[in-house]
């Protein structure tokens, strides 16, 4: 029979996994992971025009993807146009990012698998007599491991000429030259430093659920249970 089971610590272990696991995906995903040197934003008939300054704009750039800005001198508009500048894999700016993309593509699946499975830990709590918060633990630290080595490479591939047609030609391996750091890499850090945490407390996870408190309550007959 399955008994649903919901404490604190499991519900909180699955929501940090769910959350971890799109934020990794959309930091991936994203081109804002690093901002480029301000230039112009369009020409100077279009600002003449519309009576306004000729305010500079940050192109950014991400592992495959990238947004800049075009301006319509007819319609007096600046569009910002964000997509692939990759059209395959072997497209993608440096050999160092093409890494970063497979390690973190590896830990992004895995981390969303867990998430998938972490929902269901409420009515199976084993399988294989395994239990399945450890194994969801393990794979979160092993994820986290394909995610740290991701980003160690990354700053690797900042020497290769897309890089340095953004960030100027003082760019180079591990040194920005005149860009910044998007919130695209800083959020994969965090979503890494939370797929740590998430491994560790998976652990207590599996304690909350296998309680004594919670045995009693299957022994009295109960099919929900839920415990603070």
């Amino acid at each position: 029979m399955c008994h649903v089971i919901v404490t604190c610590r499991s519900m909180l272990w699955t929501l940090l996994s769910i959350v971890v696991a799109f934020a990794e995906l959309i930091a991936f995903m994203s081109a804002d992971w690093l901002i480029g040197k301000a230039k112009p934003s369009g020409s100077e008939d279009v600002d003449n025009r519309t009576g306004g300054s000729q305010e500079p704009y940050h192109p950014t750039l991400g592992i495959y993807g990238r947004c800049t800005r075009i301006s319509h001198l007819q319609l007096s508009r600046r569009d910002t146009l964000c997509g692939p500048y990759a059209e395959n894999f072997n497209e993608i700016a440096s050999g160092f990012w093409q890494a970063t993309a497979i390690f973190l593509a590896v830990g992004i699946m895995i981390l969303c698998a867990v998430a998938f499975v972490s929902v269901f830990t409420m009515c199976v709590q084993s399988i294989m007599k395994k239990s399945i918060f450890n194994v969801c633990g393990l794979l979160q630290g092993i994820a986290g491991l394909f995610l740290i080595l991701g980003l160690i490479l990354y700053p690797a591939g900042w020497g290769c000429q897309k890089a340095i047609s953004y960030c100027g030609p003082y760019a180079s391996a591990y040194k920005l030259g005149d860009c910044s750091l998007g919130w695209a890499f800083y959020t994969a850090i965090g979503g890494t430093i939370v797929t740590f945490i998430c491994a560790v407390f998976s652990a207590q996870a599996e304690i909350a659920t296998s309680s004594d408190k919670v045995q009693e309550e299957i022994e009295e007959g109960k099919n929900l249970i839920c415990l603070l």
